[in-house]
């Protein structure tokens, strides 16, 4: 069972629908007990910084979370779940962020180019992660105007080009989380989202 964690934005429902299309039994749940138990747990999320904190922390889910990484089952952050992973963002100063990864979402510089980040770019990969097997620099879908600036930055796993190298993905281990959205990224990103099945 893959749990899907609501907290009162996100892109849940395409999200759902995209792992239903893989066969994968999935649930959309804010129950802290059900997230426990659940085989792998994805956190979407769509919206500002600071709003998605302050109701992962009113529904409790904070330390579910911890929990569900400690534990070691596979856990997947997408688009905003990806930047809430971090200690904080420009987005929201003052407002603590998960602290998973040690680092700060900074604001996209692009001289010349509109921010947000909107579109189809493609990865160019920095490191082997299992949710890009199989996969050589797909097009994917990317939404945003802030990213991941890692403070060690082997955690990064792939890059797209916006003006710069800009964080498109991380990963260590049983923790993964993307920036772009792979339920919106055609036959690229539900083979993402298969390869994230797969790790169970």
């Amino acid at each position: 069972m893959i749990a899907i964690m609501d907290y009162g934005m996100g892109n849940l429902y395409s999200v759902e629908k995209a792992f239903v299309k893989l066969g994968a039994a999935v649930t959309v749940t804010r129950d802290g007990d059900v997230i426990r138990k659940a085989d792998q747990v994805v956190l979407p999320g769509v919206g500002a910084f600071g709003d998605c904190m302050e109701n992962i922390r009113s529904f409790g889910l904070e330390a579910v979370i911890q929990e569900v990484v400690q534990s070691g089952k596979p856990f997947l952050g997408i688009c905003l779940g990806l930047q809430l992973m971090f200690e904080g963002s420009e987005e929201t100063p003052g407002v603590a962020g998960l602290g998973i990864f040690s680092g700060m979402n900074r604001k996209i510089v692009a001289p010349g180019l509109k921010v947000p980040h909107m579109g189809w770019n493609d990865l160019a990969f920095r490191k082997s992660s299992s949710l890009f097997k199989d996969l050589s620099a797909p097009y994917v879908y990317f939404v945003h105007s802030y990213h991941a600036v890692p403070t060690d930055d082997t955690l990064i796993t792939a890059v797209t080009d916006y003006g710069s190298p800009i964080t498109a993905s991380v990963g260590q281990g049983n923790i993964q989380a993307v920036q772009f959205h792979p339920e919106k990224s055609g036959q690229a990103g539900l083979k993402i989202l298969e390869n994230f099945k797969e790790m169970a």
